[in-house]
């Protein structure tokens, strides 16, 4: 009898410790769950699966998989764990998944609004994922994957090479090229990466996939490539037949302190990997830092483009050489530089101006919780005010053929109901001018541009910090004038409305529409137009009172 309490007791626990703050008694196999997203105060669902019921105390290894292009969560866990069938349907009954053998792994797959490829929003989401599963349940910070196909294979290079340390291995299918993620490829040093591909593939040329393994292996980072003979698009049926993926997964395991380090990027929003953190850099701009530990207490930095960086060890260093110059230090394990007048010093930078969540481009502005803000000064006409509103809801309209629908709702209010609220919590995309829209007037003194009003032929788009977020001006004409005869790039997976902001720097001034683009660009790191550029752009001074354009130095 005491023997029979002893393990029911241990039972109780494992469930506890599985479930640990969700309400419902959680059980083994394929389930659908949700998290609350702060973009849109809305419950967003993603598809899990369980393995048997934990031991205490034992902590289980996570795979995330991202889903491909017009599919779904729903079917990627199939594919994922290897019991998809082509053709076949996919109920929303998750009682009706089919049996999963051998897979001693939490799979999670998430939503991510549907096709809108796996930046922005969609990015933040795979992240609030990552957060909710380790909430509920005990997984292993040294054993979480990445896994993915198609769209999806391409999202999880991306993320995997934008934040490297998170990740024990990453695993993309049939991966489409990710757009600009060319010069991270060392960031993979110490990230395993497995690549699958089709031979026949017709949507993803083979050859991206050979092109990404060289590539990565030339930058020194463990990559293998796993090629498909007489395969198309499909790969996902023979990668993670027989658990390969898995057998492969099983092998890799997260390493906090590497010998060595490198880290490549262009955003203080992706600044470093493992113990190497990179404080300072000019946004728009190449940052890289190659970190490397010798012997007991020395490390050997060389950088390009850093103003400042912290070294966090497991250990204490003495003597830290930096671009060849060696300085001898108090021994600690956390360590701080900073460049000053050219030279390496121990200190702390901070950054002013363009700092951490206020670095632009314009496309952070929709990156998160937004509101789309019209303005009504002005308005002589009920007309004219609802003209002023579709503008905004045309923005904010991410869901537009031939994508299907996303699970995303934008709100669009007039600037007299944006709340102190909205103020405090949102990103705001502000239509009109300080003549017509009170939250630019309000802002005006600080922004380091303005249209005139009377410039109806031209259109004017940027992005500048306000409190603790940002604000995105659309003065003149939309932004999106013209863009479908004059405007390429970003990411071919987002929304219409989105790729073309991914397009934009900082700052445009178009005449007529975007294909007679005036000037456009970065503001420098005080957030205003460089010199060079303020001739370019041409602002209005004494000499030119007629220009439409002012700009603040």
């Amino acid at each position: 009898m005491h023997r029979l309490r002893v393990v029911s007791v241990a039972v109780a626990a494992a469930v506890a410790l599985w479930a640990q703050a969700r309400p419902e008694p959680v059980s083994s196999g394929a389930q659908l769950l949700t998290f609350h997203s702060s973009v849109d105060d809305s419950d967003q669902p993603y598809a899990v699966y369980l393995p048997e019921t934990p031991a205490p105390g034992r902590k289980y290894p996570l795979v995330i998989s991202l889903h491909s292009e017009e599919s779904s969560y729903l079917l990627n866990l199939r594919q994922a764990l290897g019991v998809s069938r082509p053709g076949a349907a996919v109920p929303a009954d998750m009682r009706l998944f089919p049996a999963v053998r051998g897979i001693d792994y939490i799979v999670a797959c998430p939503s991510a609004r549907g096709s809108m490829g796996y930046r922005g929003i969609a990015e933040k989401d795979v992240y609030d994922v990552l957060d909710d599963l380790e909430r509920r349940f005990p997984i292993d910070p040294a054993r979480i994957y990445l896994t993915g196909v198609s769209m999806g294979g391409a999202g999880a290079l991306r993320l995997a090479l934008t934040r490297p340390d998170v990740w024990a291995g990453v695993a993309p299918v049939a991966a489409y090229d990710p757009p600009g993620a060319d010069e991270l490829a060392g960031n993979a040093l110490n990230l395993p990466v497995r690549l699958y591909q089709g031979e026949h593939d017709p949507l993803v040329p083979v050859e991206i996939a050979r092109a990404w393994q060289r590539r990565l292996l030339d930058a020194e980072a463990p990559a293998g490539y796993v090629e498909f003979p007489t395969v198309r698009h499909n790969a996902w049926d023979f990668a993670y037949r027989a658990d390969a993926v898995y057998a492969w997964f099983d092998k890799q395991r997260r390493n906090l302190f590497p010998e060595r380090v490198r880290f490549t990027t262009r955003s203080y929003r992706y600044a470093g990997a493992h113990w190497v953190h990179i404080d300072g850099l000019t946004p728009g701009e190449r940052a890289s830092i190659d970190a490397r530990r010798f012997g007991p207490t020395e490390v050997r930095v060389e950088t390009e483009g850093v103003d400042g960086f912290t070294l966090a060890l497991d250990r204490v260093i003495s003597t830290v050489t930096i671009d060849g110059s060696a300085l001898r230090l108090r021994p600690a394990a956390t360590i701080s530089f900073q460049k000053i007048a050219g030279r390496w010093q121990r200190g702390n930078f901070t950054p002013a101006g363009k700092r951490p969540g206020a670095e632009g481009p314009i496309a952070e502005a929709v990156a998160a919780r937004h509101i789309y803000v019209y303005g009504t000064v002005g308005a002589s006409t009920a007309e004219e005010l609802d003209a002023r509103r579709l503008v905004a809801e045309t923005a904010s309209r991410w869901s537009t053929p031939p994508r299907s629908r996303l699970a995303l709702t934008l709100p669009v209010k007039a600037d007299s109901a944006v709340t102190p609220e909205d103020l405090d919590s949102a990103d705001l995309v502000l239509f009109g001018t300080s003549q017509t829209n009170q939250i630019i007037a309000n802002l005006a003194p600080s922004l380091p541009l303005a249209l005139d009003p009377g410039a109806a032929d031209y259109g004017l788009l940027f992005i500048a910090p306000a409190g603790k977020h940002y604000v995105l001006v659309s003065s003149g004409l939309p932004w999106w004038t013209g863009a479908d005869e004059s405007r390429g790039g970003g990411d071919p997976f987002a929304p219409r409305q989105l790729r073309l902001l991914q397009t934009f720097s900082d700052y445009i001034l178009f005449k007529g529409s975007l294909s007679n683009v005036v000037a456009e660009g970065r503001f420098d790191r005080n957030w205003k137009v460089p010199t060079a550029a303020a001739s370019k752009l041409g602002c209005r001074s004494a000499e030119s009172p007629a220009h439409p354009l002012s700009c603040i130095q």
